[in-house]
């Protein structure tokens, strides 16, 4: 064999010889204090986790440390980005969808016993043949007598669809069950809750959120109030913390020419992005007036600025949660997902209205309602500090304000009218909403055999509800208190009937009861029927120069 040959034949022999004895060596000598590995701060967080998995003296439970370190990288970003666990996504989801998979019905644990206090119309339980009042005594044959705990009764009651569930039902004072099996179906969840007349041509809609099915629920609830009279309309946005953007932009558009700006996006990897109107509103011409507090958020706030800053319409109640930001959903391969901050939004004139945050002070962030409470905001307008630098104009002028939620045009403070230590005691205790479920389970013959939330009402009206009420409350350890009581005794009793009617005839019964006297939906329909509901443009007084020229004294309007 010549020398070519044998080097051929050797040299990779030796090459890996080399390799290994260099690997085994370079083990001798790494330990884990010495660990060398070239980490990257994209890397990281994986490599410290697989040095805990590999080398730490303990046995760890490594999805649990992953599932409670995530949501601390959260939190040092701004309030509204989220982790959201695959436990909790779906139920997080169907908040927005629009439907979930059940056996549609709502119920309640005052006692100690599921009780059925209202049946969708159309869903499972009611093709089943379950009734409002009726009592769940078992699920899938398991006893559910005296356990309170809801949300796991609401798991076992949901399911997949087209699966089955088994209940049984105590009807009346009958002792023996009443068995039905259940095929779960999609149950659908309102996101508006109320669509009534509250004044001759005058329309009401509640919405509570912006969820998929929204804009849906929007049009045909405009629909329904033009086939009774509507010309103008109060759309309700209090208390409505957000949710699709889409929703709200559609709905805006009802109102909006063609053209006009209703919101823009921006963000670091996003460029502006403008969303206009496009001229198919149903409800162009139409008197509005939108209505907020200090719970209004994210969408809400986007509806509100579109209208505000347009001036399409005007802003009624109190100023706005101020949440500015624009979150993506992002869901991971294990169920879970993200909600991550991508951009701000801003309103046709320009403004931001996310209030001020730092990245990380999430605890201070959240004290920001209870210091506006604190200072008064929710009392007096003049409480309120905005920041000068922070001016805009809207379409014809009016000054608006960025950096913190939407100011509306004409500010109602919260209503304190018929408070009491008594009212809030029996608040407090859940009392009043006891009382009113327990009577009207217990007239329940009597309540059914009226047509409409109107005739019961009225009924309702001539029926001594106060006095049996305190007396009722007295054997809950709350002493009555006839100073108190009168004090707030409109107050309690408007509770009352409307909580009575909710059982019969859901919330749109409901709110048209509880609003009678509401400051803000009066002051709503004042403005409409003084035709107040479009802005006009500012007055402008050009003062003289001196005393003798105070003839020249101009009222331009602009």
């Amino acid at each position: 064999m010549n020398k070519n040959t044998k080097l051929a034949v050797w040299l990779p022999v030796i090459i890996a010889t080399s390799i290994a004895m260099g690997i085994f060596i370079g083990n001798l000598y790494i330990t884990p204090k010495s660990d060398s590995r070239n980490y990257t701060s994209l890397n990281k967080i994986n490599s410290i986790l697989d040095v805990i998995n590999k080398q730490y003296v303990d046995t760890v439970d490594m999805n649990k440390l992953i599932e409670e370190t995530i949501p601390k990288i959260f939190n040092e970003l701004d309030p509204h980005s989220v982790y959201i666990p695959a436990k909790d996504l779906e139920a997080v989801n169907e908040d927005l969808e629009g439907s979930f998979s059940g056996i549609g019905i709502e119920f309640n644990m005052l006692t100690d016993t599921i009780a059925v206090v209202n049946v969708v119309s159309g869903g499972p339980s009611e093709k089943a043949g379950v009734l409002p009042g009726d009592r769940i005594i078992t699920i899938n044959d398991t006893v559910y007598v005296g356990r309170t705990n809801q949300v796991k009764i609401m798991k076992h009651l949901r399911g997949a669809k087209d699966s089955q569930v088994k209940v049984g039902i105590q009807r009346g004072n009958d002792t023996e069950l009443i068995h039905f099996d259940i095929t779960r179906g999609d149950v659908s969840v309102k996101s508006i809750t109320a669509t009534f007349i509250v004044d001759p041509g005058i329309g009401y809609i509640k919405v509570t959120k912006f969820g998929r099915t929204t804009y849906q629920e929007f049009i045909t609830s405009i629909a329904k109030l033009k086939e009774e009279g509507a010309k103008a309309f109060i759309v309700d946005l209090r208390g409505n913390t957000g949710g699709y953007m889409d929703a709200a932009i559609n709905m805006i558009n009802e109102f909006m020419k063609e053209g006009q700006l209703i919101v823009y996006t921006q963000g670091k990897a996003f460029p502006r992005s403008d969303m206009f109107a496009n001229g198919t509103g149903t409800c162009q011409e139409a008197p509005l007036v939108v209505l907020t507090d200090e719970w209004s958020g994210s969408a809400s706030e986007i509806f509100a600025g579109a209208i505000q800053d347009n001036d399409r319409g005007v802003i009624v109640g109190r100023r706005t949660f101020g949440k500015g930001l624009v979150q993506s959903p992002v869901e991971l391969s294990d169920g879970s997902a993200i909600r991550l901050t991508i951009a701000r939004y801003y309103t046709p004139s320009g403004r931001s209205i996310q209030k001020k945050y730092e990245l990380g002070g999430g605890d201070e962030y959240e004290k920001d309602l209870i210091n506006r409470f604190t200072h008064g905001e929710f009392d007096s307008a003049d409480s309120i500090q905005m920041n000068d630098s922070l001016l805009y104009k809207t379409s014809i002028g009016r000054p608006v304000y960025g950096g913190g939620g939407v100011m509306p045009d004409y500010f109602v403070p919260r209503d304190t009218v018929g408070m009491s230590s008594y009212y809030t005691n029996v608040m407090n205790n859940g009392l009043v909403y006891q009382f009113a479920f327990n009577y009207a389970d217990h007239n329940r013959e009597k309540l059914t055999s009226f047509a409409t939330y109107k005739e019961l009402y009225a009924y309702l009206k001539t029926q001594p509800l106060l006095n049996d009420f305190t007396t009722y409350a007295a054997t809950k350890g709350i002493k009555k208190r006839t100073t108190l009581i009168n004090i707030s005794r409109n107050l309690i009793t408007n509770l009352i009937q409307a909580y009575v009617v909710r059982n019969l005839f859901d919330d749109n019964g409901f709110y048209p009861i509880l609003l009678e006297d509401d400051p803000t939906v009066n002051k709503a329909v004042e403005l409409i029927k003084s035709e107040k509901a479009i802005p006009q443009p500012p007055v402008i007084i050009l003062e003289a120069e001196t005393a003798d020229k105070a003839a020249d004294k101009v009222t331009i309007k602009e």
